[in-house]
């Protein structure tokens, strides 16, 4: 065998074969012996062997290898395939691959037809894993399925043009051909089905596409044609599409285009297209029962019609992949359409419909295409009845868009609505005008809004706002606010909106643009509801667009002259109209569609935005609408009107909305002083009042005096409406914030000489030492020298010189100024120095009294109107006019000429206050009346005396009246004592004292108090009460003392046991610190610290009030501030009380009786001091 079929060629050739032939010498040696077992380690090693030679030899230089050399090495591979069953699929594996390569590089179109038949066969029969009859088929594994599809592709590409298939298809094939192409065809189909592994979809297509690429016979590809066509139409239809990578879908596609043009293209059946333009129907119906009965016979129009209409059916199945969601799917189906529309346009003529229809729909008409690649625009410009279907598919899609809108998946909605905007951009480049599809795209997408709308459900919890928060305030200027969705605002039509918007943007020309948007605009005031809201929000979208388009335009071209220019402007100012119109009738009254207003704030902002500063002179109709809107019940219309604020500011050159306020304040002002004069009580003007005010900050207070004296008025008017009065203080109190802020005081000391804050504040004198006591001595000493003096001149003289003027500054008016200087200047008496500066001094005063500043006198008109509403019957009225007593006494303090008339005015109710029945009031009467002490100071001092001894003065023992500040405060000490669950059965706190000498009588006034100390068990449940060494129990001290403060003045000891006692009032509660009576206590003492930090008090009060606070001072609840104000006073009585309560000892780790002072004395020049034990006390 090896002499015979040696090659005679030298060279590479001959080396090339000296190494094939010793592996092919041995494999035939095993092979060939089939008796014995062969080995199948040692078979598969030869065939890798010469896989490895010959892949090497043609990756290197293929020209060497021939058809001798293939034959040469096939021979030992032709005897182990006869006992093929012998041998494990591994080296049946490694055969097909060595033959896979012997054909492509060897045989190529050389090999014979048996041979390629019979290659053919093995091929799908080992892929298959036997013959189709076959009960038990071999499991191939994947390996070996992917080889053989490779093989069988090679094979077909070497042969299939000459040796597999005769190229004639002038005559039908041999019948030995097809039972060996129709088995192979139909193993490729079944490696194309759902579940096969994606490697072996892959080759299977590729081997398909060698079969319908390879062969010429027209005959012999329509045999296989339907059976191609069905499965893979079978395979991209849903669900098997749905569960298919993206890769094997396109390349599935990709085949399918090849397979239906390679077999219908219309040069392929042009034949038969020329037939059916010439034959009648009747022979075509004659030809349809001919034909099927002689499958061999030759392709006719009976053929092409069947035919036609089974692949249409199969196309809208495969054509439903429009809907998938990758790009890159819809860009090969797409390549699908337009390829079989241009090779197929005659042939496929039933199928164009559809074929339009899915091209407009995927067609990505943005994207670049090149020059030799065909669309569907071409298409229609050459054939125009690709045109009219483009056309009336378009009108469907308009028309059916309501009901598209409506379905519950949102790719769907997303397709429909992107399908019509490609295919409006299409009919704008193939400029196709038709007045029908204008109107019925305005109505659909006016009915497609509205049922979104009326579908959307409104959303459960409102994502709300501060109503100022988002408004730009500094000069460095705030990011505008993006306006959020008024229209499908949901989260779950965010989609379908963006799409719809794209759409309105994009469809059509500018100009059919704006004739849609005048449309829109006619029947705008005519309707109402829904209709009105979405035929507003689309022509504004719609006109929007149109300067968008414009805008790059205008900034090289003035187009100001052209006819769609004006239209433009004068539609965009005929929705303006309509949109200032809707702005200013906002009123909380009308029910009004929230979402109708929003979008007028946006058209609003838009027109700004376009004019810029020449927007300005709209601002006196538009800015005080868009600000009431601050104060609507919609969190999604304030937050509207905060980003128009915000725009208009920006686009009106202004920094801030402060500014765009206060430059425009007067249109506000009067908008809100006519609103008030003409006796509008709607909130709406004081919601907007306020707001104003707290966006503009002090600056506007002093243009607000107009509005005031409005308020005033309204006052006067509606006192009787407990609801309105209250919003108007709350403007009030809001006036009050802003002027009172630290960064306004300028406005309230301007003009005033006194321009120092007011400090009544009580401070401790120094300690001067015996120098400061000799000092003071010296002084004294003085003054009596002085007056022994001028007493000698009297008995000498009998008479002492008087002064010519009142001591101090004269207060007079100017009536009594101008008589006085009249005297001077006719008694001839020049005036002197003193007189001179005195009368240019008391002239600039008088001259500053009448100036005062437009913010001091405004807010001391307020606060001067407090007094007739304190007694209001709406107790949230009372409290907040309470704090804005207590918000203005500090800052209307620096004049006290002014300001202490008011406090003489409102000191009366204000006080009266304290004994109110709402417990916030009386907490906010304490901090008013603190506030006013601590910027009127001595001036209250007689004031709280008499209201401190009202029923309960000095010497009488009247403790049961209802009235006195005395009085008040030690009930409301034992109730908020009593409710933060101190003491024990009483619920209050007993403070211990034992008395170091006397007698222990009832008057309790002699001896020294001492701390009574617990014995040595700390479990003790009961306190023993030390007096002189003696015993008594908590309850006979208690009634012993009890007994004294109804016979005597309150004296300590009294007032500490009336605190522990249990009286009438609140019951101990579980809230502690956070009860009623708790919070009322805490707001006494802060009252009491104003009290004594800044007013003038006598030692009758000290001592009271000391008795009452000495336990909030102690150690275990300290408070500084009141301590600090206690020791400024008498400080050595806050000591002795703190002392008498075992707050100044500490154990020194001796007894019971062993006390000393935390702090030692001060050493005095000349004196020392020693501590003494006490007699009687301890062990």
């Amino acid at each position: 065998m090896a002499s015979s079929s040696q090659p005679a060629a030298s060279g590479p050739r001959t080396d090339f074969f000296r190494q094939l032939k010793p592996v092919c010498v041995a494999l035939s040696r095993i092979t060939i012996r089939s008796a014995e077992k062969p080995n199948a380690k040692e078979v598969l090693g030869l065939i890798e062997s010469l896989t490895s030679l010959w892949t090497a030899q043609a990756s290197g230089d293929a020209t060497i290898l021939d058809e001798k050399l293939a034959e040469y090495v096939f021979f030992p591979l032709s005897h182990l395939l006869r006992h093929q069953d012998q041998y494990p699929i591994r080296v049946i594996e490694a055969t097909i691959k060595l033959i896979s390569s012997l054909v492509q590089y060897g045989w190529k179109a050389k090999l014979s037809q048996e041979l390629a038949h019979q290659l053919l066969i093995f091929f799908a029969l080992t892929i298959s894993g036997g013959t189709p009859g076959d009960s038990k088929p071999r499991e191939i594994p994947e390996e070996t399925i992917i080889q053989g599809y490779r093989a069988i592709t090679a094979l077909v590409i070497a042969t299939g043009s000459s040796t597999l298939v005769p190229a004639s298809s002038a005559s039908a094939p041999e019948e030995a051909i097809i039972p060996a192409l129709g088995t192979s065809v139909t193993v490729v189909l079944d490696g194309i089905a759902a579940g096969v592994p994606v490697l072996i979809q892959l080759e299977a297509l590729q081997c398909l596409e060698a079969f319908y690429t390879t062969i010429r016979n027209n005959l012999v590809l329509a045999r296989f044609l339907p059976g191609t066509v069905s499965t893979l139409s079978r395979f991209l239809s849903p669900p098997s599409s749905q569960k298919t990578q993206r890769r094997v879908l396109i390349r599935c596609l990709e085949v399918l285009k090849l397979v239906l043009v390679n077999v219908l293209s219309d040069i392929k059946v042009r034949g038969i297209l020329h037939k059916l333009k010439e034959e009648k129907p009747a022979q075509d119906d004659q030809t349809v029962a001919t034909k099927d009965d002689k499958p061999n016979a030759e392709l006719g129009p009976a053929w092409l019609k069947a035919t036609t209409a089974q692949v249409k059916i199969a196309l809208s199945s495969v054509l439903k992949l429009r809907s998938h969601e990758s790009e890159q799917v819809q860009a090969a189906l797409d390549g699908l359409c337009i390829t079989l529309l241009d090779e197929c346009h005659a042939s496929l003529a039933d199928c164009q419909s559809i074929l339009v229809e899915t091209a407009m729909m995927v067609e990505d008409v943005e994207a670049e295409k090149s020059l030799h690649q065909t669309s569907l625009q071409d298409l229609a410009g050459i054939y125009p009845e690709l045109e009219n279907i483009i056309k009336s598919t378009l009108y469907n899609w308009i028309t059916g868009l309501p009901r598209q809108i409506q379905a519950n998946d949102d790719r769907v909605k997303k397709l429909a609505v992107r399908s019509i905007l490609r295919a409006t951009k299409l009919a704008a480049a193939l400029h196709m005008d038709s007045a029908t599809l204008d109107e019925s795209l305005g109505d659909s997408l006016r009915d497609s809004v509205i049922s979104l709308m009326r579908d959307a459900k409104p959303a459960k919890v409102l994502d709300d706002i501060d109503s100022e928060g988002g408004l730009s305030r500094d000069d460095a200027g705030t990011e505008l606010i993006p306006y959020r969705p008024v229209l499908l605002d949901l989260e779950g039509q965010k989609t379908t909106r963006e799409e719809i918007s794209t759409l309105i943007s994009n469809m059509g020309s500018q100009e059919q643009q704006v004739k849609l948007a005048a449309t829109m605009l006619g029947s705008l005031r005519d309707v109402d509801g829904l209709d009105q809201v979405a035929s507003f929000w689309l022509s504004f979208e719609l006109l929007k667009a149109t300067y968008n388009q414009t805008s790059d335009l205008d900034e090289l071209f003035d187009l100001s002259s052209l006819e769609e220019t004006k239209n433009q402007e004068a539609i965009f100012r005929e929705l303006y109209d309509f949109a200032a119109a809707v702005v200013s009738s906002h009123s909380d009254a009308e029910e009004q569609d929230w979402r109708l207003e929003a979008i007028a704030l946006e058209v609003t902002a838009f027109a700004a935005s376009r004019l810029k500063q020449d927007f300005r002179p709209e601002l006196i109709d538009v800015l005080y609408p868009v600000t009431t809107c601050l104060g609507s019940s919609v969190p999604q219309l304030r937050r509207h009107a905060i980003a128009t604020l915000n725009r208009l500011a920006q686009s009106c050159g202004y920094l801030t909305v402060s500014d765009l306020i206060i430059d425009n304040v007067d249109y506000m002002v009067n908008s809100i002083s006519l609103r008030l004069n003409t006796f509008d009580i709607s909130p709406a003007s004081t919601k907007v009042l306020t707001m104003m005010i707290r966006l503009t900050g002090p600056k506007i207070i002093p243009y607000l005096d107009d509005v005031v004296a409005a308020i005033f008025a309204a006052l006067d008017n509606y006192h009787g409406y407990p609801v309105f009065v209250e919003s108007l203080f709350g403007v009030l109190s809001e006036m009050v914030n802003q002027g009172t802020r630290s960064d306004a005081s300028h406005l309230l000391l301007e003009g005033n000489t006194n321009s120092q804050p007011v400090d009544h504040r009580k401070r401790r004198l120094p300690f001067r030492g015996v120098a400061g006591i000799l000092e003071t001595l010296e002084q004294r000493a003085q003054k009596v020298k002085k007056l022994k003096l001028e007493t000698e001149e009297y008995q000498k003289e009998g008479k002492i010189s008087h002064p010519n003027k009142p001591w101090g500054p004269e207060k007079s008016t100017s009536e009594s100024e101008a008589k006085s200087l009249l005297d001077k200047l006719e008694s001839g008496r020049p005036l002197d120095d003193d007189e001179q500066e005195n009368q240019e001094e008391e002239g600039q005063e008088s001259a500053v009294e009448k100036a005062k500043p437009a913010t001091y006198t405004l807010l001391s008109r307020i606060m001067t109107l407090t007094q007739h509403y304190l007694s209001s019957p709406t107790p949230t009225l009372r409290k907040s006019l309470l704090d804005l007593v207590g918000t203005l006494s500090p800052a209307l303090a620096n004049d006290e000429n002014a300001f202490l008339p008011m406090v003489n005015t409102l000191w009366p109710v204000v006080v009266a206050r304290l004994y109110d029945s709402e417990p916030f009031v009386v907490v906010a009467a304490c901090k008013a009346l603190a506030g006013m002490c601590a910027a009127a100071g001595d001036f209250l001092a007689t004031r709280f005396k008499t209201e401190w001894w009202s029923c309960t003065g000095p010497g009488s023992g009247d403790l049961g009246q209802n009235s006195g500040l005395g009085k008040w405060l030690r009930r409301v000490k034992a109730e908020g004592v009593k409710a933060r669950g101190r003491g024990q059965k009483g619920g209050g706190t007993l403070s211990s004292f034992s008395s170091g000498t006397g007698s222990g009588s009832g008057s309790g006034t002699s001896g020294i108090l001492l701390p009574s100390r617990l014995g040595a068990s700390a479990g003790r449940e009961v306190e023993d009460i030390v007096i002189g060494g003696g015993k008594q129990k908590e309850q006979q001290l208690t009634e012993s003392l009890m007994s004294l403060s109804v016979t005597s003045k309150p004296t300590s000891q009294s007032l500490s046991t009336t605190t522990t006692t249990t009286t009438g009032g609140l019951s101990a509660s579980s809230l502690g610190r956070f009860s009623q009576a708790s919070q009322i206590w805490e707001a006494a003492i802060q009252l009491v610290t104003a009290m004594v930090g800044y007013v003038k008090v006598d030692d009758d009060m000290f001592d009271e009030i000391l008795e009452l606070v000495a336990d909030e001072i102690s150690q275990q609840q300290k408070n500084e501030e009141l301590r600090g104000a206690l020791d400024a006073v008498n400080s050595d009585a806050v000591w002795l009380a703190l002392y008498e309560r075992g707050s100044l000892h500490a154990g020194t780790g001796g007894g019971d009786g062993d006390y000393l002072v935390l702090e030692t004395p001060a050493r005095v020049e000349g004196f020392e001091f020693e501590f003494v034990k006490l007699v009687g006390v301890g062990a």
